[in-house]
């Protein structure tokens, strides 16, 4: 434990908890914490903001992480400098396989190491793997509210715009032709952090997992084109799954 301001997040050790949830947007913490009873503003600094509040009696921590993989890892690093052993990702994505339709839920059990930070942490033979006790409730979350939902390998990349635009971009060849490769092996969805969060998480000894909306599909043409609430499901599982954690770790 470190009870110093950490330099990022803006949290000592007395305002840590066990637990934690991260959205990247930080204009999505405040909707996220109103989920929880006695929430709570605590901090902000840059990209991250904090709320608190107490689910299952028990205090936790809403803390956003911006885009990408390395202020998530940040985030995760400080937040577990200050108590946090198990935390999940609340975010969207985007569709890779034709039968994931926008408004589906992703619960990556994996992610392709298409980005960099977690090569600071880990040789690339590495996988980035969620926890298992994480993926297991936020499945039992989304079934017992019959939410339609998805598990399996994801792919987090490091730039947008590679996958939206690769044409433009002088290494296209090998951008297209990797993303070839994802959809050929069933990868589901892409997004720009759960590679660096499950990474840092196994080397730090913390509990990730991750619950992603499917905003669009690349594959099908399919764009929820704002009919489909950013976060509301997604925000209901990844609330739902850890109550049942909180109670399992204190049983």
């Amino acid at each position: 434990m470190n009870t110093s301001i950490q330099y990022h997040i803006g949290l000592s050790e007395n305002e840590g908890a066990r637990y934690a949830i991260l959205p990247g947007d930080p204009g999505r913490v405040k909707e996220i914490a109103q989920y929880l009873e006695q929430p709570a503003f605590v901090a902000q600094n840059r990209e991250f903001t904090t709320f608190s509040g107490i689910l299952a009696g028990r205090r936790v921590l809403v803390t956003s992480t911006g885009i990408g993989g390395p202020s998530a890892a940040i985030a995760l690093e400080e937040l577990s400098h200050i108590g946090v052993d198990a935390i999940i990702r609340v975010g969207t994505c985007g569709g890779m396989q034709k039968h994931v339709s926008a408004g589906d839920l992703i619960l990556p059990t994996a992610a392709v190491r298409m980005e960099g930070t977690s090569r600071e942490y880990m040789p690339i033979e590495y996988p980035a793997a969620a926890d298992f006790s994480i993926i297991t409730t936020l499945s039992q979350a989304a079934r017992e509210n019959a939410l339609p939902y998805h598990t399996g390998v994801i792919q987090s990349k490091d730039s947008f715009y590679g996958q939206h635009n690769p044409d433009s971009m002088p290494v296209s060849d090998a951008l297209k032709n990797k993303w070839l490769a994802w959809t050929k092996a069933g990868v589901l969805a892409s997004e720009m952090e759960c590679a660096a969060l499950f990474t840092v998480a196994a080397v730090r000894g913390i509990r990730a997992g991750a619950v992603l909306t499917a905003l669009w599909n690349q594959e099908n043409g399919e764009d929820s084109k704002g009919k489909i609430p950013a976060s509301g499901n997604a925000i209901r599982t990844a609330v739902d799954a850890l109550s049942y954690i909180i109670r399992n770790d204190n049983t």
